[in-house]
């Protein structure tokens, strides 16, 4: 791959989710993408997110929230959000990206549990749509014909534009 892919994940406070979802994508395909989190209202990371990324040794202690604000004027691959209320927020309001989506990862304060096991659940359900979406297999780490461009005929010595 020529580049990596710019992914950003945004959510509405940049707390757990995003921090996590961002955790996971650097550890496993930090070779393919750049990761990057926001949110529409930053907060504080969430020190439960932190420990408990950290028993599958993923390390986000130097993780910092942002404001999506803060990533005015770079342009991303894929603009990720994890919750309704930044899927809702108006496209002007969002960075710039090739492709959106949204893929929904519900509030912790929805959850009638403890913060560490909220937060623990949210983790293998983030690992596995990190590990099934964005691994070289994945519907999303599978190259696009597009990304990067495709080299010209001029530019691929012995071969045929038919051959490519």
């Amino acid at each position: 791959m020529v580049g990596k892919r710019k992914v950003i994940f945004i959510c509405s406070r940049n707390a757990a989710r995003s921090q996590m979802v961002e955790g996971f994508l650097r550890a496993l395909y930090g070779d393919m993408y750049e990761a990057s989190s926001a949110g529409l209202r930053p907060f504080t990371v969430s020190r439960t997110a932190t420990r408990v990324m950290k028993e599958v040794d993923i390390d986000i202690s130097s993780h910092r929230s942002k404001p999506v604000s803060e990533l005015a004027g770079v342009r991303f691959d894929l603009v990720v959000a994890l919750c309704d209320e930044a899927a809702c927020t108006p496209g002007s309001l969002l960075p710039p990206g090739n492709q959106y989506l949204h893929k929904e990862f519900p509030y912790l304060a929805t959850f009638g549990r403890v913060e560490g096991e909220i937060l623990a659940a949210y983790r293998d359900p983030i690992g596995s749509w990190i590990r099934d979406e964005f691994s070289p297999r994945g519907s999303l780490g599978k190259k696009d014909p597009l990304y990067p461009p495709a080299p010209s005929p001029k530019d691929v010595k012995g071969e045929t534009a038919k051959s490519m």
